[in-house]
């Protein structure tokens, strides 16, 4: 049962611990039942998260220092589950004093007013996070607080009484972890307000000099690119910010499609009615590796691991749309639905000049081309080996019935008998799917196809046209006199 006065409190034995010492005790008792700890944080098992458990139990102050979409701020608020589940506090207290160990006007009055009588307040661990954007236009007064000129008219007292001050986010985080995202957007002068409160416990206001003991476990988040687009870290405050720990992206395809699946929003119905196939899955996690690797990305502002998620809720959604317009009862993912993500690549990329040049939507299907290209080698052999090798190549009778003038467009709005039957049409698709791959399922096989048709596109075998909402195929050497098929017409961008 919880006390409800400080007597009762005083009569369980009940110890205050400071926050970053409430962390460390249930991080120990959680590395000792060898209990898993930051769920839902992925491919950090061995770099991430043993410096951030090094860092609580050392009681440091934290700075998560790497590029957007490497799960920052995520990390940031699952620290609340190293929290005890409730505290106690003096009740009406603005900054939930330790009823053991009052710090503000009210907390102490209050205790020496009604003794073991004061009433007591719990609190949840839920309610012991805040967390502050940091923007330029962040003050003092919003972090730290200001003196309250309603507040002192409405209780008769003069400025001279430090009971007109209305405290800011950080005393209010008494007791509780706080936390600033993008640290360098603040102002330089804020910045220093915060090095007085980390090194001298200080809370400077107007012509006021409180010393509050505040009792704050401070998590601060940054992106390398702010050092040198917005702004930087004071070096008194970066001095005393204890440990600094490097984000980074996924180092492997695995780890990227958990991080997608886990954080996708579909629906119960997407769900059901949509297969999609683990080499569409795969295709989607590469586009993002390719992106951190070209040359037309701005890799110092980094590729979000948000693309890959917004991609593939894009690509279910393509397919489900398909599957309206055409009034079937569910579909699978084709290859044809990597035109509907194109939003979701553009809206997650800065480009450099080259890439300025070259178009957004242009280098989203270039960053689709080689993710096709990457993964072809793990399904079928190289088209170049193959062509130069002594033995029958696989794909001659594909490329054959293309030189012959013969071509095919793959819509994502298609339904599935003219899917099948654009596919179908290519003399030796199905055939060399078959060799490779017999044991699949139809809906593979056909996926399989269109994706042969992508691969030999890649390696120059065939030309890929991109039209409104899917893709064309036609002989390579007749598109090079194809005004219809010429790159640089933006209209196929759009």
């Amino acid at each position: 049962m919880q006390a409800k006065t400080l007597g009762e409190l005083k009569a369980s034995n009940y110890t205050s611990l400071s926050v970053k010492e409430e962390l460390r005790k249930n991080l120990i008792s959680q590395l000792q039942n060898k209990e898993a700890g930051f769920e839902g944080i992925l491919g950090y098992d061995e770099t991430v998260i043993p410096e951030l458990q090094n860092a609580i139990l050392s009681r440091h102050n934290i700075l998560l220092l790497g590029l957007r979409g490497q799960a920052k701020t995520k990390i940031a608020r699952l620290l609340v589950n190293l929290l005890d589940e409730y505290i106690p506090y003096v009740s009406g207290s603005e900054i939930f004093d330790d009823p053991l160990n009052p710090i503000s006007w009210y907390a102490k009055n209050e205790i020496a007013t009604h003794g073991d009588d004061t009433p007591i307040s719990w609190q949840h661990r839920s309610e012991r996070y805040t967390e502050k954007l940091a923007t330029p236009d962040v003050t003092v007064a919003d972090l730290i607080g200001d003196v309250d000129p309603i507040k002192a008219a409405t209780l008769k007292l003069t400025y001279n009484d430090e009971r007109v001050i209305h405290f800011g986010l950080i005393p209010r985080a008494h007791r509780s972890i706080f936390v600033i995202n993008e640290l360098p957007d603040l102002q330089a002068r804020i910045q220093v307000a915060l090095f007085n409160m980390l090194q001298e416990k200080d809370i400077q206001i107007r012509g006021f000099k409180l010393r509050l003991p505040l009792d704050v476990q401070f998590v601060f988040t940054a992106n390398p690119e702010d050092y040198t687009n917005r702004g930087s870290i004071v070096t008194p405050l970066k001095d005393r910010i204890e440990s600094q720990i490097l984000t980074h992206y996924p180092k492997t395809i695995e780890i990227s499609r958990k991080i997608t699946f886990q954080e996708a929003k579909l629906t119960s119905e997407q769900r059901r009615d949509i297969e999609a196939d683990g080499l569409v899955k795969d295709l989607v996690e590469q586009i993002a590796f390719e992106a951190r690797k070209s040359e037309f990305i701005d890799q110092k502002s980094g590729v979000s691991a948000r693309l890959t998620i917004s991609a593939y809720e894009n690509l279910i959604s393509n397919a489900e749309r398909r599957m309206l317009i055409n009034n079937e009862k569910n579909t699978f993912v084709r290859l044809a639905d990597l035109s509907g993500i194109i939003p979701a690549v553009t809206g997650k990329i800065e480009l450099v000049y080259e890439g300025e040049l070259e178009g957004p939507a242009k280098v989203a299907h270039t960053l689709i081309g080689k993710a096709v290209k990457h993964l072809f080698a793990r399904y079928f052999p190289d088209p170049e080996r193959a062509k130069k090798s002594k033995t029958a190549n696989p794909y001659t009778k594909i490329t054959e019935w293309f030189t012959e003038g013969n071509t095919i467009a793959i819509a994502d709005d298609q339904d599935l008998t003219k899917y099948t039957k654009e596919l179908m049409a290519v003399d030796g698709l199905h055939e060399l799917v078959k060799k490779f791959h017999p044991k699949l399922s139809e809906n593979q096989t056909l996926l399989l196809m269109e994706f042969v048709l992508h691969g030999l596109a890649e390696y120059s075998q065939v030309s890929k046209n991109y039209i409104n909402g899917g893709f064309g195929f036609a002989d390579m050497f007749d598109s090079l006199f194809n005004v219809d098929l010429d790159e640089e017409d933006e209209d196929d961008f759009r």
